[in-house]
């Protein structure tokens, strides 16, 4: 006995599905443009490469994004940008010490960023930029500076709670930023660090935060809090 045929689709149905596969490109195509960023370079990434990973039409990219500059700026926001207000809001928050507090910022930075394919845009930053003024100037106010105002929100709790001593505020940003740069060129160069079993992030990240409050911490107030298990293991 021949099976009854299957009923078509209902025309709401399909046009449902073609309005949440619309409203899905955006992300589609932003997942496809940092891969490829990561990969390639700014430079070397034609937009007709990101639509056909993405599994659309050249036009189609272009109803969405305008231009490369404008999908690598969306790129940035969506995978670094949108992260400083959430982590604003955390410090707001944060019960414990401020040694605690750096400790946790450098493992959410990590979880976040520096283990995600996200952190090969600060090496993208740091080969290409003396091409490209306009993407420098959007990615210092989009991430750099904000980084650094957040960095010192967080040293500036420290000493006003009597917990760290900060002698110069502008080296100490600086000195708090120079491992998570180091940790993004470790992450994709193996030449940096190529022991990656006997050195893994999480004893490089509980290391270098031990060293900072050691020159930090007002003698007394506060001893370094012990290392945050549970970070994701460093990706080739």
């Amino acid at each position: 006995m021949n099976s009854l045929p299957s009923p078509a689709p209902h025309p709401s149905h399909e046009a449902s599905k073609r309005e949440r596969r619309k409203e899905a490109r955006p992300g589609e195509l932003l997942d496809a443009a940092l891969e490829l960023f990561v990969e390639k370079g700014y430079a070397a990434t034609k937009v007709d490469e990101v639509a056909a990973r993405a599994g659309v039409s050249k036009g189609t990219l272009f109803l969405y994004f305008p231009s490369k500059e404008d999908l690598f700026k969306e790129v940035v926001r969506q995978n670094i940008g949108r992260h400083f207000p959430e982590w604003d809001l955390e410090i707001d928050q944060y019960p414990h010490g401020t040694g605690e507090l750096l400790r946790y910022a450098y493992q959410l930075w990590w979880e976040r960023i520096g283990a995600t394919p996200a952190s090969g845009i600060t090496k993208l930053m740091l080969g290409e930029s003396n091409n490209f003024p306009d993407i420098v100037e959007f990615y210092r106010t989009e991430v750099v500076d904000p980084g650094q105002k957040l960095i010192r929100r967080i040293l500036q709790r420290g000493v006003d709670r009597g917990e760290f001593r900060v002698t110069d505020m502008d080296c100490a940003i600086h000195i708090v930023l120079a491992p998570l740069i180091f940790m993004t060129m470790w992450r994709h160069s193996s030449a940096c660090m190529p022991d990656l079993e006997r050195i893994t992030p999480e004893r490089f990240i509980a290391a270098q935060v031990d060293n900072i409050l050691c020159g930090l911490c007002v003698q007394g107030a506060q001893a370094p809090a012990p290392a945050m298990p549970g970070a994701p293991k460093i990706k080739g």
